[in-house]
């Protein structure tokens, strides 16, 4: 993006939010929730041992849908072409997942060689310029944006916890917050919001997702406005039961494809909250009704089968739920859960999701 862009979205925030003066919001740092402050626990684990990073994936993200060779529902899941796609994309996945896991060991035990080696992992692949290729894919597309996701939610933890972790690594933290903001133009380029509304689904939410910690990573108004815009797109298009036709779409996945849809909501939304921005309300209380649906849906999918054309609904993507709800967690600070809502989330925890940046229970239900 342009610095004229940039300066000229500030003031759009603070008129969106109208509650401050002209110029307020934008002079304002953008903040994660407040957990992301959490202080580094002191337990050290002598055991720990640094592996060598992933080769950095400098090449052209092109991968295969695990649904290739399905119609236009996407739902009919493809073995072989998911392999393929698995194979390919293993370093980057490798990266997500170990970063996510280094992340969370260091601000459990303050290991000393575990943020040693998280930081190397991030400047490898950052000094490479890696995940900057061209995308010939959807897949390649969307691996892109879930990894930016991943590496910029692991990173606010460090960037933010009060115990100032990175204070040792002046030189490497801003390379790899540079390679970060990089990325995220890359992402932001990607995934056009001009595109029909018919087209705008869970993979634009999680581009949002992505942007938004990348945002705050950087301080960077423009991307926290862009994430913004599409999460307005999301309340527009839930309906009054609660549910997002462009998920419908996918027939037997109808079920999953919500969950999977609100669980970069879900964080969007805590990011607003946390920045001054109530979201939450956005569509007359669109975040809630599509909560409260998927959750009924997954308690009894007939609900789903019944809306989404008849069709028994696969529950892949609900089986592992204290990984696949974790969205509980940023939803639950953001609204408010009473209930059975709680109750399920209290039968979850410690929740944890590599593609919201790890532990999410750390970051959301601190001292509860």
């Amino acid at each position: 993006m342009s610095a004229s862009f940039r300066c000229r979205c500030g003031w759009l925030l603070a008129a969106a939010l109208g509650s401050a003066p002209l110029g307020a919001q934008a002079s304002q740092a953008l903040v994660p929730p407040p957990g992301y402050d959490a202080a580094v626990v002191h337990k050290p684990d002598d055991d720990f041992e640094c592996e060598p990073p992933p080769a950095p994936y400098t090449g052209t993200l092109d991968f295969p849908s695990k649904y290739q060779g399905s119609g236009k529902a996407r739902d009919q899941f493809n073995a072989s072409a998911n392999a393929i796609y698995k194979a390919r994309s293993q370093p980057i996945s490798r990266l997500e997942k170990g970063v996510a896991k280094m992340v969370d060991k260091y601000m459990r035990t303050g290991t000393p060689a575990t943020l040693e080696c998280v930081v190397g992992w991030y400047a490898a692949w950052a000094d490479a310029n890696a995940l900057l290729g061209p995308s010939t894919s959807y897949s390649g597309k969307a691996m892109r944006k879930w990894a930016l996701a991943s590496l910029s939610g692991s990173f606010l933890h460090l960037q933010f916890s009060r115990s100032q972790p990175l204070a040792a690594y002046p030189a490497q933290t801003q390379r790899i917050k540079d390679w970060l903001d990089r990325v995220g133009d890359k992402v932001q380029t990607e995934w056009d919001l001009t595109s029909p509304r018919k087209k705008i689904n869970n993979h634009f939410y999680w581009a949002a997702w992505a942007i938004m910690a990348t945002s705050v990573v950087e301080n960077r108004r423009d991307e926290f406005d862009w994430a913004m815009k599409v999460y307005r797109i999301f309340a527009d298009q839930a309906d009054a039961d609660g549910y997002l036709p462009n998920e419908l779409k996918r027939q037997t996945r109808a079920l999953g494809y919500h969950n999977f849809a609100i669980t970069p909501i879900a964080m969007i939304a805590a990011f607003g909250k946390a920045n001054g921005v109530d979201l939450a309300s956005e569509g007359n209380g669109a975040l809630t009704r599509v909560a409260r649906r998927t959750l009924q849906g997954i308690a009894d999918p007939a609900v789903f089968a019944a809306r989404s054309g008849g069709f028994k609904q696969e529950l892949e993507n609900v089986r592992k739920q204290p990984t696949e709800l974790a969205w509980l967690e940023p939803y639950c600070w953001t609204v408010h859960c009473g209930g059975d809502i709680a109750r399920k989330a209290d039968s979850l925890r410690p929740m944890k999701n590599t593609r919201l940046g790890g532990n999410v229970t750390a970051v959301f239900h601190l001292g509860k």
